[in-house]
């Protein structure tokens, strides 16, 4: 895949970049790993002014980053702005918190004297040099919740971006840099896929990260398997939205036009099963699809667009693939079901495909097994609880889940049951620095923010005195 700037709106190739060379990648680990040796003997208040000074930078660059953003991958230009902002939060949350997240852990001495020991505690380290293998869906987003807290620990970073978010990539690289942090210790790579396998086993490389599809992150964890590299990956997501006959239905049916079509309905995190009680699927099922028919399709630089375009020709393909697939096996669009028509402007060049709600659903429809990357929702009637718990689980993903009910058993028992990594009740799953993101099953292993995502690359040390030294 070449490394360019093609804007999904119509089709037009902005900007070309070339690949990194051998030698240039070469001095680049270099720098990495001679930055962490001196960075990582800061302190938490040298770093977290540096980060707060990112987040500042961000702040004034947010106009112009939304719009490149948007001509690159097509999210809405307010959801660009949104995103942005989002990473700015992110920063100081982690400036503000880091040293506390990282705080020496000393056990109670009765737990540890008969050790020996005149002393124990658990002291966090960083570990060295990171990669961070990203995707383009939220080009700001999934690179800051890495960085931020990866920088925070005295960590080093390299980020191989999407190839097709290269200005993007080299906004973040020159961020960091803008905002005083010490020459390699975050740097963009412009390299295509084949490049990461040798970049991971070089030994200046000590883990690495990854977002992006099951078959990349197969990958990344293989090499880094074979070179014993620690990683964490956030795969794809196929997350349910359950409506239980006490939810607030109207609510329910407002927000989830937005959990789907969220980012033009490509998020790993976004509502895609819709699954509802048999006693509120009518109203629900009329109401969520005026809500998705009524949306605006179009320019994402116009304020008043709802849906942009996918991000690339290929990925309007393969969900249409998807969906025919479903409609020749029995399935009924109760909306969308292609692309748009009288974009106009230049737009019908554009890659866009229609808000659609499918139901009629069944097991032998590729839809029901495999992810939908766009604006498509499936749609579910069930009779029980047991029921729709059961469905919900029948998927190889377990990224996140929304439940809809004012029941506290039913809270309970999906608290319990629903196999994800996260379970959202009366509200649409969002990521946020506070708490810890990722998933079970496919969707992944490992923690992003919070506490969790903090100390995925630390060296969790335990520190042991027999006598104390003077």
């Amino acid at each position: 895949m070449p490394i360019a700037t093609v804007n999904p709106a119509n089709g037009e190739t902005l900007r070309t970049f070339d690949a990194l060379g051998a030698d240039e990648i070469e001095r680049r680990l270099a720098a990495a790993d001679a930055a962490f040796r001196e960075y990582r003997t800061t302190g938490f208040g040298e770093r977290s002014r540096l980060l707060n000074r990112a987040a500042d930078l961000l702040d004034e660059d947010q106009q112009d980053i939304a719009r490149t953003m948007t001509l690159e991958m097509g999210k809405p230009v307010k959801a660009a702005r949104a995103e942005a902002a989002k990473c700015a939060k992110a920063m100081r949350w982690y400036a503000t918190h880091a040293q506390e997240l990282l705080a020496d852990e000393h056990p109670e001495p009765a737990d540890v004297e008969d050790s020996g020991a005149s002393r124990a505690y658990v002291h966090y380290r960083p570990l060295g040099t990171v990669l961070a293998v990203m995707p383009w869906n939220f080009p700001l987003w999934q690179v800051v919740r890495f960085a931020a807290p990866a920088l925070m620990a005295g960590n080093t970073g390299l980020l191989k971006h999407a190839s097709n978010v290269p200005q993007t990539a080299l906004y973040l690289g020159d961020l960091f840099r803008r905002a005083g942090f010490p020459e390699g210790c975050f740097q963009t790579l412009l390299v295509g896929s084949a490049a990461v396998e040798a970049i991971l086993r070089d030994r200046r490389v000590a883990a690495a990260t990854l977002t992006g599809s099951e078959p990349a992150g197969r990958a990344v964890a293989a090499v880094a398997g074979d070179e014993v590299k620690h990683t964490v990956l956030e795969l794809g997501g196929s997350d349910p939205y359950l409506v239980l006959p006490s939810a607030d239905v109207a609510r329910a049916a407002r927000t989830a036009v937005t959990a789907r079509v969220q980012n033009n309905g490509q998020s790993c995190i976004a509502a895609k099963r819709f699954i509802v009680h048999t006693e509120v699927y009518e109203e629900f099922a009329e109401r969520f699809t005026v809500g998705m028919r009524d949306l605006t399709v179009g320019d994402p630089l116009e304020e008043s667009t709802d849906v942009g375009p996918l991000s690339s020709e290929q990925g309007r393909t393969d969900l249409e693939e998807l969906v025919d697939d479903a409609v020749r096996r029995g399935a009924v669009a109760l909306c969308g079901g292609g692309r748009p028509e009288g974009l106009g402007g230049g737009l019908e060049n554009g890659w866009f495909y229609a808000p659609t709600v499918l139901t009629g659903i069944t097991p032998a429809m590729r839809i029901h097994r495999e992810e939908t990357f766009g604006p498509v929702a499936t749609l579910y009637r069930v009779d029980s609880l047991d029921e729709a718990v059961e469905l919900a689980n029948d998927t190889p993903f377990g990224l996140s889940s929304n439940v809809w009910t004012r029941d506290a058993e039913e809270s309970r028992r999906c608290v319990r049951d629903l196999e994800a990594g996260g379970v959202f009740f009366n509200g649409m799953t969002a990521s946020h620095p506070a708490l810890p993101f990722g998933g079970v099953k496919r969707s992944g292993y490992g923690r992003e923010l919070a506490g969790h995502g903090i100390r995925e690359f630390c060296n969790a040390t335990t520190v042991w005195y027999g006598a104390e030294p003077r």
